[in-house]
């Protein structure tokens, strides 16, 4: 670790926090690829980057979902029934997708985790246009959409904003509720899927100092240090900006990070 990574990993927490406030993500689709391209900096060996830079994803989402979700509570933007009734499902869906993710082989996962968000950038696309939404659900179908929401969050290192902000916004719940809730349910995806991938790692061979299993702790402290100073920001600019205009910014930003992992 060095002072020009150092500084970087700090101005990526920041710009993290921003878009974690604005769109009900935890930051991982900003995380993981740029930790896939900052640890070698480190000396961290590539064969280990995917599962460090997920890892390490999770825990980050931890604090800067949990410093959204607080921001959020407070300008009234979440529906408690969809936290009640979606967690217990993406705590479950989080823990199994981190022991999945130890049976894929490395080489793949990026491409496993750009073709998902290639998905999600589509159907927020196409969701600018449709008018016609559904109802949400009933609890135990809540909770079955809840753990698969947390089996593809944990295996893409994200907190699952991409995946339940699109599934409650289509369900009739208001774009700002659905990223104040998003937010919420992310904090507990990553504490599940990062608890995966600590126990696993511990098995694992040539993991740089200062690690707790997969999650590498320096990169850990810059990131969310400046992420959760900044989540504030974004939370406002969710409560003003018009739903069509966030969707927008959702969308673009979904398939920038899709075709960045993909290419």
């Amino acid at each position: 670790m060095n002072i020009e990574l150092l500084m970087l990993l700090l101005a990526l927490g920041a710009f993290v926090g921003v878009m974690a406030g604005l769109l009900g993500i935890g930051g991982g689709l900003i995380v993981v690829p740029a930790l896939l391209y900052l640890l070698p900096w480190a000396g961290i060996p590539t064969e280990l980057s995917m599962h460090i830079a997920l890892a390490t994803s999770l825990a980050s989402i931890i604090v800067t979902s949990g410093s959204s979700a607080l921001n959020h509570l407070k300008l009234g933007n979440v529906d408690m029934f969809v936290v009640k009734w979606l967690m217990p499902g993406v705590v479950v869906g989080g823990f199994i997708g981190a022991n999945i993710a130890e049976w894929i082989p490395t080489q793949y996962l990026p491409k496993v985790f750009g073709v998902i968000v290639l998905f999600l950038a589509l159907q927020m696309f196409r969701s600018i246009r449709v008018t016609s939404q559904k109802t949400m659900p009933g609890s135990f179908l809540t909770m079955v959409y809840g753990s698969g929401i947390g089996v593809v969050s944990s295996l893409a290192g994200i907190g699952g904003g991409s995946l339940s902000v699109p599934f409650l916004n289509r369900h009739g719940v208001e774009m700002r509720k659905a990223v104040g809730s998003s937010s919420v349910c992310g904090c507990v995806i990553a504490i599940a899927g990062m608890s995966g991938f600590i126990l696993h790692g511990y098995q694992a061979q040539g993991l740089p100092n200062y690690s707790i299993g997969y999650v590498y702790l320096p990169a850990l402290a810059a990131i969310a240090g400046t992420s959760m100073l900044t989540t504030r920001f974004g939370a406002k600019w969710a409560t003003t900006l018009p739903t069509a205009v966030l969707k927008k910014i959702f969308a673009l930003f979904l398939m920038f990070v899709a075709l960045t992992m993909l290419l």
